[in-house]
């Protein structure tokens, strides 16, 4: 499963939104409805689900789903050049 089918089956567990909702340009909080606690509960899930760490982002540039994916991306490579 690639990053952004988890985070899709992640987004649609935790927040209460229909699979068509979920695009790449989808804001989470203005369209998604997602709230602040919904997004720790969302990045839990992700660093459970995908084995990466993915710090504190700076939520004020994590604004879209893809957003999220790019963050992920970066994780993991991170951690493969770790190592």
């Amino acid at each position: 499963m690639n990053v952004e089918e988890k985070l899709k089956e992640i987004l649609l567990e935790i927040l209460d939104i229909k699979e068509e909702d979920i695009t790449p340009g989808a804001t989470l909080l203005r369209d998604l409805g997602a709230s602040s606690i919904d997004m720790v509960e969302i990045f839990t899930a992700v660093e459970n689900a995908l084995d990466v760490k993915l710090g504190r982002p700076d939520m004020t540039k994590i604004k879209t789903v893809q957003d999220v994916v790019d963050h992920i991306q970066t994780a993991q490579r991170q951690k493969e050049s770790v190592s």
